[in-house]
């Protein structure tokens, strides 16, 4: 494949006067006249339709000589001549072009002439100076009417075009992909930026937009990614949105995009962003407002304001080595501005300042943070979510000698305040996500673990270590006894024992491997942080099976003496399908069970592990078939005999065909509140109906309460670089967000370097 090369059309009346010449000087009067060579040999006429440009492996620019190179299986053509050879040098200072080496020429009747040394003049130079065309190795394609470079490591093109698709015309003859086009652009190889004038985007051979000019600082995938493109949306309260983002000044170190957006039901919003560039980092501000025609639109008292907008920043800088600081912030009028007027989807923003260091084997993050809830979330409501004042961490990992281990140290230093109690009731059960007042939290942690491997392939595993915390609240919350301080010290003992047996009959490799560990934490304290602000999920699983510590948190930690037991089996067979199983139960041997003790967030209750013996636990995966995958999960409680947590999955995709088959069974369990089994099967399906098309439908049904769950269906065209698509979402009344009908447009560009830009979203119909 060409990687880069030149092209273009020129006037049918230039001529090849070098190979005339070179001809001419090479061909004795003798051989003339003995009629050795046709008549017509380098004198056909020229065909003005036969193609012109160069095409090469690779080209290079050496800054210091302003030497361009072209290696490389490098061709020159110009109407229906073409010259072959190896390597073509030019110098851009006295803009002589000449091959270096064994060179050919052949003329539109075919005669070809080998020399060496070719120095080009005239049209073939032209043709090297004019109507680039790069090949890329990934398929894209650049050409431009001429093409220029200087000192500073510009390249100048005229009239561009980029295709990543290369023609863009697949076998058939059809057009696919996407193309950009500008009258000029301008490359800086030294900073990787770009500049464009008149960029217009072509989908499928349609203009479908354009603007004045646009500036990248540079080309990767990440500022690629960030190009800005306009959107429209819908919803009941705002009406049809359309948002047109514009770049109102842009240079390597500033960016300032204007994003003027029509907003049917309410008026005009106007955003703007300022993006400010540094060398060790950026900033970014941005601000939208409107003033709302019509605010009694909205149910949520909050947003029935004539005034609503928001303001956003964020910046990261790299002040020394190993470091990185940044913040987040955002103010806004009322929580539900930014999901109203779909500027963000998110459920919640953080603001935050924070300092991060990483090094091979040291890992630190001092942060503080402000938790705020989007949505129809009242200004009170607020009060009950966290500030982080500080939230601390710290981790060192150092390997000592060969054959004597490591040591892993940690510590996290955390700090909430909050202005009221965060309570809710699920059927009756009461939950306490956090408390009013101020909580502090100190915890040190350090190890030393080892591996030792025995006669047979026997692994054993020692950790020796300790655990040390110091907590304090001030009891503000009328929920707990009062002002608290705690002191803990935890002295940690484990052991990781397994082996491993490997089996092959030259195909197939089998590996069994039974493991034991015991775990042995000396403290009767589980609840170390008082309150329990940052260990509050937790779902016993193959995944966390064989673990010292299954607490999500530092607020939570494991006690007593436990023992984990079980094993893993492994099967690779020939044609490369494979099946891997995990399964064991684990045993609290002695003191007390953590997860039997539950704190006001009901953490572990109903988990499986409050009890002794534990619920057994199941984990497989595989696949057998190429292009079907299965995976599965099982809960069971072995004293009752009944499945408690059941999951099931299965996928296939072959030749544009996909399936995907999904079961959940939760089993009710009233002391968690779950008042009813939660049983769900769901399929989807995607079938090939034309080239580039496929047609997508799913169902889910709720088989406890035996109605469906949620039904959706939709068409989507993908040529591999333009995806466009629609999709329809009906929701049951057993649905989290019940009887709602959902429209979901897809419109994205894609090149094969990672470029993936465009909009996915889903815009709400009114309900029925």
């Amino acid at each position: 494949m060409k990687y880069p090369g030149w092209g273009g059309k020129f006037r049918s009346s230039l001529r090849l006067l070098t190979a005339g010449l070179l001809v001419a000087c090479a061909l004795t009067p003798a051989a003339w006249a003995q009629g050795l060579v046709p008549v017509d040999f380098f004198n056909a006429p020229i065909d003005p339709a036969a193609p012109t440009g160069v095409e090469a492996n690779d080209l290079t620019l050496e800054a210091a000589t302003g030497m361009i190179n072209a290696t490389g299986d490098v061709v020159v053509t110009l109407g229906g001549y073409v010259v072959s050879g190896q390597t073509l040098v030019y110098n851009r200072n006295n803009r002589d072009a000449h091959f270096v080496g064994a060179v050919t020429v052949r003329d539109p009747s075919g005669n070809v002439l080998a020399t060496n040394d070719l120095k080009l003049t005239g049209g073939l130079k032209q043709a090297f100076l004019d109507a680039l065309t790069i090949n890329a190795y990934d398929g894209s394609r650049i050409t431009a009417d001429s093409a220029d470079y200087d000192a500073a490591l510009r390249t100048f093109l005229t009239n561009a075009n980029y295709a990543p698709c290369g023609d863009c015309i697949d076998a058939k003859g059809r057009r696919i992909g996407w193309s950009m086009t500008a009258a000029t652009v301008t490359y800086n190889a030294e900073d990787g930026s770009l500049y464009m004038e008149q960029p217009r985007l072509e989908v499928l051979g349609i203009p479908v937009a354009w603007l004045p000019f646009l500036w990248l600082p540079d080309t990767s995938e990440t500022a690629l990614a960030n190009v800005r493109m306009p959107t429209a949306a819908y919803s009941e309260q705002i009406g049809v949105k359309v948002e047109v983002p514009y770049t109102a000044y842009s240079s390597r170190w500033t960016d300032i995009v204007l994003t003027p957006t029509l907003v049917s039901n309410q008026g005009f919003l106007l955003g703007a962003e300022w993006i400010q560039r540094f060398d060790n980092g950026s900033f970014q501000i941005k601000a939208s407002g409107l003033y709302q025609f019509n605010p009694n639109a909205f149910t949520f008292s909050e947003a029935q304001r004539e005034w609503r907008g928001a303001v956003q920043t964020s910046g990261q800088f790299t002040p020394v080595a190993d470091w990185t600081v940044g913040w987040s912030y955002t103010a806004f009028t009322d929580a539900a501005y930014l999901d109203d007027y779909q500027i963000s989807k998110a459920k919640s923003a953080v603001n935050e300042v924070y300092a991060t260091n990483v090094t091979s084997n040291t890992y630190i993050d001092v942060r503080v943070q402000q938790f705020n809830l989007l949505g129809n979330v009242t200004a009170a409501s607020q009060d009950q979510q966290a500030q982080a004042l500080p939230n601390a961490r710290f981790s060192h990992i150092q390997d000592l000698a060969p054959g004597y281990g490591r040591v892993e140290i940690t510590g996290r230093l955390l700090g909430v305040r909050r202005g009221l109690d965060q309570k809710t009731t699920v059927n009756g059960v009461p939950y306490t996500f956090g408390y009013a007042g101020n909580k502090v939290h100190a915890n040190f942690q350090a190890g030393w673990q080892n591996q030792y491997i025995g006669g047979g392939g026997f692994v054993a595993t020692p950790y020796l270590g300790g655990r040390a915390d110091v907590a304090y609240y001030d009891g503000t919350s009328p929920t707990l006894p009062g002002e608290t301080t705690l002191w803990s010290a935890t002295p940690i003992a484990a052991m990781d024992v397994r082996f491993p047996m490997a089996g092959s009959d030259g195909s197939t490799v089998h590996l069994v491997e039974p493991i034991v560990q015991l775990a042995y934490r000396g403290s009767d304290t589980s609840l170390v942080g008082i309150t329990n602000d940052d260990a509050q999920s937790f779902v016993f699983d193959d995944t966390n099976l064989f673990s010292y510590n299954r607490f999500s948190g530092s607020d939570r930690q494991e006690t007593g003496l436990r023992a984990n037991v079980g094993g893993r089996y492994l099967a690779n067979f020939a044609n490369g399908s494979y099946v891997e199983v995990v399964a064991g139960q684990s045993f609290q041997l002695a003191g007390a069970n953590a997860f039997a003790s539950p704190d006001h967030a009901r953490t572990g209750v109903g988990s499986g592990m409050d009890v002794s013996p534990s619920y057994a636990v199941l984990g497989a995966y595989g696949s057998f078939i190429q292009g079907v995958g299965f995976g599965g999960k099982l809960q069971l409680n072995p004293t009752a005999g009944a499945i408690t947590r059941a999951g099931l999955g299965a996928t296939y995709s072959a030749e544009g065909y996909s399936a995907m088959l999904d079961y959940t069974y939760i089993a009710g369990n009233t002391a968690t509140g779950q008042a009813t089994d939660q049983h769900e099967i769901g399929a989807e399906i995607g079938v090939p109906v034309d080239d580039y098309w496929t047609a997508r439908a799913g169902a889910y049904w709720d088989l406890s309460a035996n109605s469906f769950l949620q039904a959706s269906g939709g068409l989507q065209y993908d040529d591999g670089y333009v995806v466009i698509g629609a999709n329809a979402t009906r929701t049951g009344a057993t649905h989290t967000s019940p009887n709602e009908t959902r429209f979901t447009a897809t419109f994205k560009i894609r090149a094969p370097a990672g470029l993936d830009v465009g909009y996915s979203g889903a815009v709400p119909v009114p309900s029925f």
